[in-house]
């Protein structure tokens, strides 16, 4: 989610509830340590008490590299420096990340992962809890319950699983079974993540992989309810309705009005036209709008293009009378 899960981004996301915490995009380690304006850049929860969003969600930390000592000392100066949590990041695919070792890159050798997140734990002791993110492997799946107990065995106190592997990149299907076996395996908590876009994804992915708990990436971008919805029905049976395109609009402009204090009109509009491009591909009117307007370049005039038409309506609710899922998700929550 590197460039796209910013802090205007998280506090957005996490206005409406249903995400228990949120994470940063990584900061990559390399062979020093860092300064702390790296560190309040990607996170600048950081200057915040609680080191949360301004709804209260907490905010973790993500280290991305492969050097121990020097995620050691990284992990140090985050501790200084408020961090609540840490998280590292061997699950990015990106072929400039590997290329350079870092993110998926170590899961060809589950030694390196263990060591990775040995010298973070041991860095930051019981200060403060270390977690960690994979893939199922990098070019096959032979290695991923090794890659799994070695995060355990480092000491990371929670593993998310994205259910592929590098080389299958973004494609679906995302293999929850598999999540399911490391699950079984592991002795801390797994969450299930990968392709999870709606309530019924949600819960085949509980189902098959055995979690409790889900991370949504790309998922929350392309509706911005997703959350929201997941705790809804969970917490009363009921299904909110779909997010209507007067949602979309009213947060895409509340992102521009956020992000235009610090940032020119220009770069602003190609972030707008980032997130919606995440929208289009699950809703017909994102994806109508895109098209009209991915070719404009000055951000008034995409906003008021967005916001044609938008009122100030939120998810409609309705009882989930006759969902299977919906009446799983009652009797088994």
């Amino acid at each position: 989610m590197e460039g796209v899960i910013d802090s205007i981004t998280r506090e957005l996301l996490t206005r409406q509830p249903g995400f228990d915490w949120t994470v940063t995009e990584f900061v990559r380690v390399v062979d020093a340590r860092l300064p702390p304006r790296v560190f309040h850049k990607h996170c600048p929860e950081l200057a915040r008490p609680d080191v949360a969003t301004p709804s209260g969600v907490p905010v973790h930390l993500q280290l991305l590299g492969a050097d121990p000592p020097a995620l050691a000392a990284n992990a140090r100066q985050a501790l200084e420096l408020g961090a609540v949590s840490l998280d590292l990041n061997f699950g990015c695919p990106a072929k400039l990340v590997n290329r350079h070792d870092g993110g998926a890159s170590l899961l060809r050798d589950p030694r390196r992962v263990e060591a990775a997140v040995a010298a973070v734990s041991s860095a930051v002791g019981d200060a403060i809890p270390v977690t960690a993110k994979i893939r199922l492997g990098f070019s096959d799946r032979l290695r991923a319950l090794e890659c799994a107990l070695a995060a355990e065995n480092g000491g990371a106190r929670q593993l998310v699983v994205h259910g592929r592997t590098r080389d299958e990149g973004y494609r679906p299907p995302a293999h929850w079974e598999w999540i399911g076996r490391i699950h079984r395996r592991l002795r801390i908590p797994v969450v299930a993540n990968g392709d999870i876009w709606t309530l019924e994804d949600y819960w085949k992915a509980r189902t098959l992989s055995g979690c409790r708990d889900v991370m949504l990436g790309r998922g929350a971008l392309a509706d911005p309810w997703l959350a929201a919805r997941i705790r809804h029905w969970l917490a009363t049976g009921e299904r909110l309705g779909e997010t209507p395109w007067q949602a979309r609009a009213a947060i895409l402009a509340d992102f521009a009005a956020l992000q235009r204090n610090t940032l020119p009109d220009r770069v602003v509009t190609s972030l707008i036209k980032q997130w919606l491009n995440h929208m289009r591909a699950r809703d017909a009117e994102a994806a109508r709008r895109f098209a009209s307007l991915k070719r404009l370049t000055r951000l008034d005039e995409l906003l008021l293009g967005l916001q044609a038409d938008a009122g100030a309506a939120q998810p409609a609710r309705d009882e989930a009378t006759g969902d299977e899922p919906a009446r799983a998700l009652r009797e088994r929550a």
